[in-house]
């Protein structure tokens, strides 16, 4: 279903791009300043989950301001030199999401998301205990809209899709 002249409405797509990562960057912006950090990730059912330290300047930003985006990129084919001037074509994806971050405060409700984001990157991971789950944050994700963008060679396939619940964004 076409959703925008060129874009293409398709969660599968864009969350087959989200699950072949594990890196990925998240655009935050408190007082007018942007700041994006890389960080490792899960994606499942329309969340992404990641874990850090207790304290620091990426959960000071999110306590500020919820509203992310998140993105994640591959290139699937290798550089070929062009002539000055000429359009660079790359096999390549990526995927845009925006959302609200929330940081998970209780720590029987973070070790339920450590163990599912551990499990996105190795799907035998063992248990998380209550006591690990207590020394590192964990934050989700909701996303309200992704966007998702395929080239191969010339030819371009743009994606977009937006979850039903509008109140996904703070």
């Amino acid at each position: 279903m076409v959703k925008d002249k060129g874009f293409v409405e398709s969660r599968e797509v864009i969350e087959g791009m989200l699950r072949g990562e594990t890196l990925g960057f998240l655009g935050l912006s408190v007082d007018g300043r942007p700041y994006v950090v890389p960080l490792t990730y899960g994606y499942l059912d329309g969340r992404i989950l990641f874990h850090g330290a207790l304290s620091g300047k990426k959960l000071d930003c999110i306590r500020a301001n919820p509203n992310v985006c998140f993105t994640v990129g591959r290139q699937r084919g290798k550089l070929v030199r062009h002539p000055q001037g000429a359009r660079c074509h790359v096999a390549n994806d990526s995927a845009i999401c925006y959302g609200v971050a929330r940081i998970l405060e209780d720590v029987q409700e973070r070790r339920t998301a450590l163990q599912a984001f551990n499990r996105c990157l190795e799907p035998d991971a063992g248990e998380i205990t209550f006591e690990a789950a207590a020394q590192c944050s964990a934050v989700e994700i909701k996303i309200a809209e992704m966007t998702g963008r395929r080239q191969q060679g010339s030819n371009y396939a743009f994606f977009r899709y937006e979850f039903g619940d509008k109140g996904a964004r703070a």
